[in-house]
């Protein structure tokens, strides 16, 4: 029993853990629920404008929060109508973690971002290149702090084990481009 005890705390203290780490995208969804109160129990979807609506606390931005962050938020919001509220937030879905490969590739399009994912391991989620694909021109477009920019990739080299450093672990939003 003690043994069991044990496992189930350091299961609970690990999902703790990654939540703390993962930040909410646009799309993702997420249930919330306040403890001793069944009727503010509701999943809901991040918006286009990084927020979610829950009763009661109305729109609340959550969009690159983590889930404690969240819970925050919203309990301050619920704090105008019940006396200690107990909320609580977990990811259910995180449909708003994709990136996008385009050109020429076999199979072009969203790529959900179930875990770090390099630029490669994306291009062979694509299927991999058509016949004609410049792969000495492929590039990821990111977006940072509100500023495009371009990162190279030296498809060429890395399969070779060289350039290691432009296999670089996609982010949400990103698009890698293989012309």
């Amino acid at each position: 029993m003690l043994a069991m005890l044990c496992v189930v705390s350091l299961l609970q203290s690990s999902l703790l853990y990654a939540d703390d780490m993962y930040r909410l995208h646009y799309g993702d969804t997420v249930f919330v629920s306040v403890w001793g109160e069944d009727t503010l129990q509701k999943e809901v979807r991040v918006l286009p404008d990084g927020s979610v609506t829950f009763p009661l606390a109305g729109r609340v931005d959550v969009v690159n929060e983590t889930t404690t962050e969240a819970q925050k938020r919203i309990t301050e919001k619920l704090k105008a109508y019940l006396k200690d509220p107990q909320v609580t937030v977990v990811v259910t879905m995180i449909e708003g973690n994709r990136a996008y490969v385009i050109g020429k590739v076999l199979k072009s399009g969203p790529i959900l971002l179930s875990g770090p994912t390099t630029v490669l391991q994306a291009l062979s989620q694509a299927g991999g290149f058509d016949r004609f694909a410049d792969l000495s021109g492929i590039k990821v477009l990111r977006n940072v702090d509100g500023k495009p920019s371009v990162l190279p990739v030296h498809y060429d080299r890395l399969i070779h084990g060289a350039s290691l450093d432009s296999n670089v672990v996609l982010q949400p939003s990103d698009t890698i481009l293989v012309p």
